[in-house]
Parts: C-alpha cells; sequence; structure tokens
C-alpha cells in the first residue's frame, strides 16, 4: 500500500465496497492507521510490515563519492532482506558498511544501506546513500523506504538529496511459527 499527498493506493484484492467501509470521509491517513492495518492483515491473511517514509532522488553522473567494492553473493541481512523483496539486486561494500541497489515495487530502482556501528557519525551513511544516486542504470530515478524512527537514516537520505515523497507498508505472507 502506497500514499502520496492526496491519494492512497491499496493495491490487494479487496472490494471498494469494503474499502469504503473502513475509510471514512475520505480519511487519508486511515489506510496507514493499525486498526486499517489489522483489519487488511486479517481480510488478506497477510502481514503488515512497517510503515516507511518514501524517499525520491534523481540520478547524478560520474562515479560515486565513496570507494565502492561491488559483492556477487553477499549473506548480509541487508542484501538477504533485498532479495526477498527485489530484483537484479547489487550490492557493494564501503569497509564493513553495505550499499544494496535493486529492482522493488512497480520496477522501480531502489537503495538500502547500513552503516556498521564503528562507522557511524562520520557521512557514511550520506555518501552511501549519494552513492546509490551514481549506481541506478539507464538515468533512472532512485527510492527509498525508510522507517521513520530510524532518524539517522532519514538524516542521510535527506541530506544526500533524496525527497519525501509519501510512505508505505507491505503486506507479506505471515512467518511460520
Amino acid at each position: 500500500m502506497t500514499s502520496f499527498p492526496g491519494y492512497v493506493v491499496v493495491a490487494a484484492d479487496v472490494d471498494r465496497s469494503w474499502l469504503d467501509s473502513r475509510i471514512r470521509g475520505g480519511d487519508l491517513g486511515a489506510p496507514l492507521s493499525p486498526p486499517f492495518l489489522s483489519a487488511l492483515e486479517q481480510r488478506l491473511r497477510l502481514a503488515a510490515g512497517s510503515v516507511d517514509a518514501v524517499v525520491l532522488a534523481s540520478p547524478l553522473a560520474g562515479d560515486p563519492p565513496v570507494d565502492l567494492t561491488p559483492v556477487e553473493d553477499s549473506a548480509h541481512p541487508r542484501g538477504v532482506r533485498a532479495r526477498r523483496f527485489r530484483t537484479e539486486v547489487r550490492i557493494w561494500t564501503c569497509g564493513p558498511s553495505v550499499l544494496v541497489v535493486g529492482k522493488g515495487l512497480g520496477g522501480r530502482w531502489e537503495a538500502a544501506i547500513e552503516v556498521d556501528s564503528s562507522a557511524r557519525n562520520r557521512g557514511l551513511g550520506r555518501s552511501l546513500a549519494r552513492a546509490a544516486r551514481h549506481l541506478v542504470p539507464d538515468g533512472r530515478p532512485v527510492w527509498a523506504q525508510v522507517a521513520p524512527g530510524n532518524a539517522a537514516s532519514l538524516r542521510a537520505f535527506l541530506a544526500a538529496g533524496y525527497s519525501p515523497v509519501g510512505a508505505e507498508v507491505l503486506l507479506t505472507p505471515a512467518a511460520s511459527p
């Protein structure tokens, strides 16, 4: 489910009447609320992930601002998660930190970063977020989803030239007990 200024897209197999009965008076915040997401989880037998801020940036020409090492097959949790939700995943390391780029929701190019705790508070997150803008093929824009509570990550993406454009939550099969 995605939410942009003035619009909410619920891409799910639910009837319009079901949606209308839960979104009263055009409340655009309702579809991202816990009661709505809980009802949607039950209806679809899926689990809602976190509600993330969605940010977007235009591509940049030239080489990235940091030295990156491409990794063919990484077991890093950020890469493992990316492969679960994205295609054409590419992974780079920068010291103990990682940058992942891949095609996500709707075929859009998405970036994810993780800065090792030993390398934090030095601008590396911002540099990795900016590097993604150099690495997306075909001059395409790059998207990222950031948990709003992860203030350091949100600040890094904003400082790297990304703009907030909306919010989204993915619903996926629930993990087996």
